[in-house]
């Protein structure tokens, strides 16, 4: 039977940890994962074996860390190492073999150096190797970053249709280390053309118990849910799990009752816990339980989701150059900087979407698309509308933007139909479904409601359901069509209550031609918020349409209690979770009107590292560079960390913050040079322990460290002891950080710790990495925990105390 066609029928049951296994079969971290299947095939397909024997319906191949960067030093391409871990897991009587694919293993821009289509290429020789193989499925699992998933998926769903199931791995703050939550999660990648969606890693099963039921809610696809046996300790060198199979058991069947249909173990898990768990679904506990479908119409950028439900949600518009002299101007000559500072003013003035339209005769437009979008994505969390009349440049947007965006515009047209619903079907985008056809906008309410329908026919037919259609009824002038506006809203009314889709419309230009525009504006908008409009794409930095806005919602019982009216209204706004709150509009005398300090303490806040530059020159004509540094940069970095530690931004906004000050540093440390002054608050050295070939985590505090004044000295991955305990010694340093990721190097760890210490070396140890815990820590006698990029900032400056050297 075909896996889609059991995922209706029953749920399914996956194996559980291969590194766990590994390590109880005696192999240590000394020996490189990415050879074990050549080195030691007979242990690996009788691990296959026993989960096969335990009920395990599908077996991962052991093919976690096997890509073409983690492969390099070795004697082995990735076809041949995903061909011989596909044979290991066929021999072993597996029915259905899954092609277990992981992270590479390096960040995407911005927050690292790996473009999005060399992830796409990177993903795309895996999945040929294991199709050559004949895996019967792909899984993408324990991902921490949302936009490397979506590359992963593009790869496989470009090459073949086999069934994809993907799963990712929260941090205990309920997000995913980019910042992604449960609802982001899923909003932007169930439409995307996978057939199941979970959560695995990091968590035990109470702690995943909140995520999943999350994912439940929200979820049109079947559940994942592949948890770790509780929290690591470290028993005689070795690393245990806190739960039992028999405890991991009654808390999977919870969630088995809540609704997941995909079932197995992750890290600490053996094939007694999946005996067990076979048991379970062979009882009345274990039946599938049938949810229904739920259904929202949400964008979401990397890190949030906007809703078109209860409240009303802004576009703002002003990121379009038609009829804006500016705009136009600073895209033509490339000046991000004043399309950054746009986009940033709507969301302070209260955009929840960005519509993004670069049409601009004589430009590149999809070059253009593509960097504005990889701009306007690094410095806000809002989603993004793109707006273009060519299928290319919509495309391009599409897939390079993190989340789900929305696709201005599809309309009745048959080239338009044909060209615009494969891209919204491809990506999982939502889409503004504009009621003109061949014969431009009807001048009848009948006509646009048969042209939305038959669009949302279209649309159905290719699979593409109606709550990703959001139906703009068009506005005409009153000037010239005295019924126009009473057409639009008439028309609007009707297509909500005949199709039940989501509308947005353009308040603008019904008033073009005649006086007092914008009270003209600001009325139709009373009256198409009153018809049931759901978006109204218009320019936030006008109050007073804003203030119509909330004055609607408060007076239509849509802002409970009138808060946000009354927060407006008496200057108490409410933090935003965008750390833009503080950019003003893009107006150059404004910012030549402010100090050169305020300017650099703003760009770091805000990660415009290419704004960075020219101001601490500026600085430096007045500031010494310690000066600037203690005063401005130090200053200003706390506050982001501040931020990231209570949720308001997430690690993208920190790493860009931290990517400016090192733009800063570019020109403070040539002064420095030219001056002899030195800045240097004390040496760290950070390794990757030895067998481990994780290092995303360590190179972001390496970052984030060096940005604020530590000369770090950085080992790299798969550091033997021997070689810290040399460095630590030879450099005479005072702290040392430790990473791993994998459970089977955490006891290289505790062994690196062990030496440091025998050694009698004046220095403390810093720890952090997925598989720990405080409790971890404290058993292998590190000095620190570091749960973040952050809290190895707050250890540093507790052991340095913050002591300037210079």
């Amino acid at each position: 039977m075909d896996i889609r066609e059991q995922l209706t029928k029953r749920i399914l049951l996956c194996d559980g940890a291969m590194g766990t296994m590994l390590q109880n079969a005696g192999i240590g971290p000394d020996i490189p994962a990415e050879t074990i299947n050549f080195t030691h095939p007979e242990i690996v397909r009788e691990i296959h074996r026993q989960y096969v024997e335990a009920g395990a319906d599908i077996i991962c191949t052991n093919t976690f860390p096997v890509n073409s960067w983690r492969l390099k030093g070795f004697n082995y391409s990735v076809e041949q190492a995903i061909t011989q871990a596909v044979a290991l897991a066929r021999s072993a009587g597996a029915g259905t073999v899954a092609l277990d694919l992981a992270p590479i293993g390096r960040m995407l821009r911005p927050i690292g150096d790996l473009d999005f289509e060399e992830a796409v290429q990177s993903y795309k020789e895996q999945v040929r190797a294991g199709l050559s193989a004949g895996v019967d499925l792909i899984l993408f699992e324990t991902y921490t970053d949302l936009h490397e998933l979506k590359a992963a998926v593009i790869a496989a769903r470009e090459l073949t249709d086999l069934p994809v199931f993907c799963s990712v791995t929260f941090e205990e703050n309920g997000r995913m280390l980019t910042g992604a939550d449960p609802l982001t999660v899923v909003n932007s990648l169930q439409d995307l053309g996978i057939d199941a969606l979970g959560v695995n890693c990091s968590l035990g099963p109470q702690q995943m118990l909140p995520l999943v039921r999350q994912f439940l809610k929200y979820s049109k696809l079947p559940v994942l849910v592949q948890p770790n046996a509780g929290l690591p300790v470290e028993v005689d060198g070795r690393v245990e799990y806190r739960t039992n199979s028999a405890e991991f058991c009654r808390s999977m069947t919870e969630m088995v009752q809540a609704g997941a249909s995909v079932i197995g173990g992750c890290c600490g898990t053996t094939p007694e816990f999946i005996r067990e768990l076979a048991a379970m679904l062979s009882s009345s506990e274990g039946q599938k339980v049938c949810l229904p479908t739920p259904r929202l119409t949400a964008a979401s950028s990397g890190s949030r989701t906007v809703v078109l439900d209860e409240r009303v949600v802004v576009i703002g518009e002003r990121l379009n150059p038609t009829g804006k002299k500016k705009l136009r101007e600073a895209l033509l000559a490339g000046d991000f900087a004043y399309v950054e500072d746009e986009a940033l003013a709507q969301v302070r003035a209260g955009a929840h979407i960005l519509d993004v339209n670069v049409g601009v005769p004589g430009i590149d437009e999809i070059d253009m698309m593509r960097r504005v979008v990889e701009r306007l994505t690094a410095i806000t969390d809002v989603p993004l509308q793109i707006d273009s009349s060519e299928p290319e440049v919509l495309e391009i947007g599409a897939r390079l933007c993190r989340g789900r965006p929305i696709l201005n515009s599809v309309n009745g047209k048959e080239d338009s139909l044909r060209q615009v619903l494969p891209i919204v079907k491809k990506y999982g985008c939502n889409v503004i479904a504009l009621t003109l056809d061949d014969q431009g906008i009807p001048e009848d309410v009948e006509r646009r409601i048969e042209i939305a329908g038959k669009i949302i026919k279209a649309a159905e037919k290719m699979g593409i359901h109606r709550d990703r259609i959001v139906v703009d009824c068009l506005t005409m002038t009153a000037a010239t069509e005295p019924t126009a506006p009473s057409d639009t809203i008439q028309a609007l009314n009707s297509i909500k209550q005949i199709y039940g889709v989501r509308t947005c419309l353009g308040a603008s230009n019904v008033s073009f031609g005649l006086p007092e525009r914008k009270l003209l504006n600001r009325t139709f908008l009373t009256m198409a918020l009153t018809a049931g409009l759901d978006a109204p794409i218009t320019d936030p930095t006008v109050p007073e349409y804003m203030e119509t806005i909330r004055s609607y919602e408060a007076l239509a019982g849509k802002d409970q209690g009138a808060q946000d009216y009354i927060n407006a209204f008496t200057g108490k706004t409410q933090e935003s979770s965008d750390s833009s709150a503080a950019v003003e509009p893009a107006e150059a005398s404004k910012a030549n009107s402010e100090g050169a300090a305020a300017r650099l303490h703003k760009y770091i806040r805000q990660g415009f590292g290419d704004r960075a530059i020219p101001v601490t020159r500026d600085l430096l004509q007045d500031y010494r560079p310690l000066e600037i540094v203690e005063n401005i940069v130090i200053p200003a970095l706390a506050e982001v960390g501040l931020d990231y530690e209570r949720g308001i931004c997430f690690l993208p906004e920190l790493v860009r913050s931290a990517d400016t000050v090192n733009a800063a540093f570019t020109v403070l440390k040539e002064e420095m040079a030219r001056s002899g002054e030195v800045l240097n608050y004390g040496k760290i050295v950070m390794a990757t322990v030895k067998g481990d070939i994780h290092d995303i985590g360590k190179n972001i505090v390496c970052a984030i460290l060096e940005n604020y004044g530590y000369e770090v000295i950085d080992l790299g991955k798969d550091v033997p002891p021997e070689k810290i305990v040399q460095t630590v010694r030879e450099k005479k340093i005072r702290l040392v950080g430790l990473s791993a990721l994998m459970t089977t190097t955490v006891a290289n760890m505790a062994l690196t710790i062990q030496e440091l210490k025998a050694a009698g070396l004046d220095c403390q140890i810093m720890v952090g990495g997925a598989v720990l815990d405080a409790e971890y820590a404290r058993r292998i006698e590190a000095d620190y925990y570091c749960k973040d990029a952050m809290a190895s900032v707050k250890v540093a400056q507790t052991v340095f105390k913050k002591e300037a050297v210079g």
